[in-house]
């Protein structure tokens, strides 16, 4: 048990960004512009999958809920970031720091476990077309969103009934721009060690589910075209899975080139979840939207059909 311990606390200090103070304004200004392109990039996205008839898709079904995520996990955090470089206001309330864990940790789990599924559903349609429509049926399409959200909004709220009856010390100032959960383990004065055993038990077994899936169903796909190559095959393979395969390079990759080549286990929490809430949801609307055909064309067809009402 550490010094100076008390139970209850009704409110945190958030630490924010290691920015220096003559640059609060610009990267204000930059963190504002990329929280609007995610939110507007991901809306449009799901504008244009309701709009389209032809991307009523099981493919574009799971990008509609990815995109709902991204704008999700992005405003869990960045909004109160933005407040406090604005009003130099550090504090943020008990509840709304356990909220904004649970939340954070319910759509990261969301994204991973949808990666996933896109994962297979690109296996299906390269490696069984003619099955495609048989197997991947609206029921199953909706069994699977469904289980990924029950399974990451579980996960979220068990994290934090473990959080909750934790005890925190008298120093209340979290290093890093919202309310980590690891972070916040760090300020406890109670026994972590149940926590962190669920963490590393609970939480690696549901990532590396999910990487498997991603890296089974891409070795298959793999193994499916290389048994006769041909540049038909490959580009149309690559078209398929191209914007969808970046995304999860762009995730995992993320994650692993943190933990690999930073050297302070701050540095590392605070770039990953910048790289997780900021930049990752900002750009998979562009990386859809400009490697995906049917999302430029209904992205055409809508900007013809505006032009037509003016």
């Amino acid at each position: 048990m550490r010094p100076e311990n008390q139970s209850s606390v009704s409110e945190f200090l958030l630490l924010g960004l290691p920015i220096p103070p003559g640059q609060q304004g610009l990267f204000f200004s930059l963190f504002l512009g990329m929280y609007l392109t995610t939110v507007l990039g991901n809306l449009l996205i799901i504008l244009l999958i309701r709009l389209d008839s032809r991307l009523h898709m099981p493919m574009y079904f799971f990008l509609n809920h990815l995109a709902l995520s991204d704008i999700s996990l992005s405003s869990v955090t960045v909004p109160k970031m933005l407040v406090n470089m604005q009003t130099q206001q550090q504090s943020i309330s008990y509840v709304g720091c356990i909220s904004q864990v649970c939340c954070f940790v319910s759509f990261a789990g969301l994204d991973n476990f949808l990666l996933a599924v896109m994962a297979y559903d690109r296996y299906v349609a390269i490696c069984h077309p003619l099955h495609y429509t048989t197997i991947m049926r609206e029921g199953l399409c909706t069994l699977l969103v469904a289980g990924s959200w029950t399974v990451s909004c579980g996960s979220a709220l068990l994290h934090t009934l473990f959080l909750v009856r934790l005890s925190f010390c008298a120093d209340i100032t979290i290093t890093h721009f919202f309310c980590d959960l690891n972070a916040l383990l760090k300020l406890s004065c109670s026994d972590i060690s149940l926590n962190m055993l669920f963490i590393f038990t609970e939480g690696g077994f549901l990532y590396l589910l999910s990487l498997s899936i991603i890296l089974g169903s891409y070795i298959r796909i793999g193994t499916i075209i290389l048994r006769v190559p041909s540049t038909k095959r490959l580009l149309k393979a690559f078209s398929t899975c191209g914007s969808h395969l970046f995304v999860v390079s762009l995730y995992y990759g993320t994650l692993a080139g943190v933990y690999f080549f930073s050297s302070s286990w701050d540095s590392k929490d605070i770039i990953a979840s910048v790289m997780y809430t900021v930049a990752t949801p900002m750009l998979n609307p562009f990386i859809y939207s400009l490697r995906n055909r049917d999302i430029k064309q209904a992205l055409e067809m809508c900007v013809n059909r505006v032009k037509f009402f003016k």
